[in-house]
């Protein structure tokens, strides 16, 4: 039969087409032929930069001895999970259940009907080996219990689902100091973040804690936030040589990373940093969030104006080689006296095999000039090094928290080519990933691909382009974000006031995933809240707005005990706490006197604030707000009764602060 993942878009899946095992992509034509074989499905998956995806594969997936014993008994489906998180998400919660843990790669033996049976993660070429002989054995000798077992596993996953209860609400004020004090609990106060190793960023929970400082003046919240903040951007997790975030870190101090880089977390860091800065003008939040995005567009940015999906953790077959260094390392490049200079500022202390130390920066340099000459120099060496690979897929719903990463960060902190970039991110999601009021989910070369877009794409590029518009004023964004809303509206609800995270007309797997908690991004429920919750702001859509509130339900019972896993929710929830807040800049954008309202207006610190820029003839919140004078004019608005309108950035400000 042979490898069929030569002509695979994926980059994950190119990885495994030159293998010995004859994998297939998922897809009816698999389960078919393993029901024409009479055998179970052996399904994989992972992603590009997965570290333990990469050692499996070298054990066991190009080894010919494996591979035989795996062709032999099984049809093998390879799975990337960022292209298909559908798939991803129902054999996960499977293995999960099955095993009480998940991860990458993950493993699951499977009926011809794809019902999962046995479930695990990573395992060792021996212990794989036995695997496969133990579950085919099963397959012979007992097929009866293994069917059995795969029709019990999916009864028990479906009895899961169902919306949480008509009389849930969306959390109010008193639900939102409980989820304060449900992160305090669990709070890390010697290195910030919570709980203990591994520690991933937190980038929704210290959203949310920024917002409920905004609006309740909680120090309590801010200092959970800042602390984590710093502790993060100070620590081995942040590239201190060229920017951005490692994906987690294996130790509690934030100084070891896993040093996979994904496009997802660093547009969610660089955001919060951003409002980090807007809320305190902290000089480290603005160097952080600003070194995120140049991050960004220097490493990931693709010939066709999208983002990539991430850079690997691996480079010349060891973890972490390009980012770490030697003290020997440091001064054949800087000199002595500049070598030992960056050895303490650094902290290399050689922790890591070999003597090497990944790099942190404890405290700011107290000569800046001197540290930005090593800096730069350190990082022009670094480059003769081999890189990691970067699976340069373009995920749509990540690229749309780019754009309002970088949109937001360029319009606070002055870089309008960051703005620019964002523009060009999101034509290249609307030219390329969308369809009508549909959306792909990923792009590749410029080539649409060919899996459907999930609920989170639809929340997350329709967060992307209303950011957008509160920077540029252009109007067809909001246009576009309602196509793609009206689309989440129509094809994803449940019966409950919440979403499935796939439409219903998308393939129908054993069980239609649907999970409102946050993991590494916002769930596709909060997203699609928050997006909808703007877009009434904007718009006045009573039907968009009443959408968001029951969407927001599943956060107020996650509020008191698991808020960690409802941080973009309980964001969104003080949103709608603080109203949001609704500023129409009436005013020509080309205007300095527009400009500088505009960018009052953007300053403002409350909560999911919307801002509408423009002429009248722009979007419903414009509608008939005139300016006073024939001066540009700003009006703050609350479900779009507005209070008198200010001409001044002072009165404005004064305004907004009421």
């Amino acid at each position: 039969m042979g490898n069929r993942l030569k002509d695979a878009t994926s980059p994950y899946l190119l990885q495994h087409a030159g293998n010995p095992v004859e994998w297939w992509e998922w897809g009816a034509e698999a389960l078919a032929e393993a029901r024409r074989r009479d055998v179970p499905v052996l399904l994989s998956v992972g992603y590009a930069a997965c570290h333990w995806c990469h050692v499996m594969a070298h054990e066991s997936f190009e080894d010919d001895v494996t591979a035989e014993l795996m062709n032999r008994w099984f049809v093998n489906v390879k799975v990337d999970r960022e292209e298909r998180p559908d798939i991803d998400a129902v054999y996960m919660e499977a293995t999960q259940a099955l095993t009480g843990q998940g991860g990458w790669p993950m493993t699951v033996f499977a009926t011809p009907d794809g019902h999962p049976f046995y479930c695990g993660t990573y395992f060792p070429r021996d212990r794989f080996r036995a695997l496969l002989q133990g579950v085919a054995t099963a397959w012979r000798e007992q097929r009866a219990e293994v069917v059995e077992q795969g029709s019990r596993i999916v009864d028990a996953l479906a009895g899961r689902a169902g919306g949480i209860g008509a009389d849930v609400e969306a959390p109010d004020a008193d639900a939102l100091g409980v989820a304060v004090r449900s992160l305090a609990a669990g709070y890390d106060a010697a290195r910030g973040g919570f709980g203990g190793a591994p520690k991933f960023p937190p980038s929704m929970a210290l959203e949310f804690l920024l917002r409920h400082h905004a609006r309740t003046g909680d120090r309590d919240a801010l200092a959970m936030a800042a602390h984590t903040l710093e502790a993060m951007a100070r620590g081995g997790i942040y590239d201190q040589l060229g920017g951005g975030f490692a994906r987690y870190s294996v130790d509690a101090e934030w100084v070891v990373p896993h040093f996979e880089k994904m496009l997802y977390d660093n547009a969610l860091l660089a955001r919060v940093y951003a409002h980090w800065w807007r809320l305190t003008g902290a000089p480290l939040a603005r160097r952080i969030a600003l070194e995120t995005c140049d991050w960004m567009l220097r490493d990931l940015r693709t010939e066709q104006g999208g983002l990539a999906s991430a850079l690997d953790a691996d480079s010349e077959g060891e973890e972490g080689r390009y980012y770490v260094w030697t003290p020997d390392q440091l001064t054949d490049v800087l000199g002595p006296e500049d070598g030992a200079y960056a050895v303490e500022a650094f902290e290399v202390t050689g922790t890591f095999e070999h003597g090497t130390s990944v790099l942190q920066l404890p405290r700011d340099p107290e000569d800046p000039e001197r540290h930005e000459r090593v800096r730069r120099a350190l990082l022009a060496a670094r480059t003769d090094r081999v890189p990691p690979a970067r699976d340069d897929k373009v995920v749509a719903a990540w690229n749309g928290l780019a754009v309002a990463a970088l949109a937001e960060c360029g319009a606070l902190l002055d870089r309008p080519d960051l703005v620019a970039a964002a523009e060009e991110v999101a034509r290249l999601v609307l030219d390329v990933h969308r369809d009508g009021a549909r959306l792909v989910r990923t792009s590749r070369n410029g080539e649409a691909g060919a899996n459907a877009g999930v609920l989170e794409d639809y929340a997350d590029v329709a967060e992307g382009l209303l950011a957008l518009y509160g920077v540029t004023g252009d109007a067809a964004l909001v246009d576009a974000a309602g196509d793609l809303l009206g689309t989440v509206l129509d094809r994803f609800a449940d019966d409950a006031g919440g979403f499935y995270d796939t439409a219903d007309d998308a393939e129908a797997l054993f069980r239609r995933p649907q999970d409102p908690t946050d993991n590494a991004t916002p769930s596709g429920q909060f997203a699609a809240a928050g997006a909808l919750l703007s877009y009434a702001a904007l718009t006045g859509s009573a039907r968009h707005r009443d959408a968001a509130v029951r969407a927001l339900a599943p956060a107020r019972p996650l509020a008191a005990r698991h808020a960690r896993f409802a941080g973009w929710g309980l964001a969104v929830a003080e949103a709608l706490a603080a109203g949001p807040l609704e500023v129409a800049v009436v005013g020509d954008p080309a205007d300095d006197a527009t400009r500088a309202l505009h960018r009052a207006a953007l300053l403002a610190s409350s909560p999911g604030a919307v801002v509408a820029v423009g002429t009248s003839g722009g979007v419903p919140l414009l509608a008939g707000r005139a300016q006073v004078d024939g001066v540009p004019t700003a009006y703050v608005c609350r479900d779009f009764a507005c209070r008198l309108p200010v001409t001044t950035t002072a009165a404005l400000a004064a305004e907004l602060r009421g």
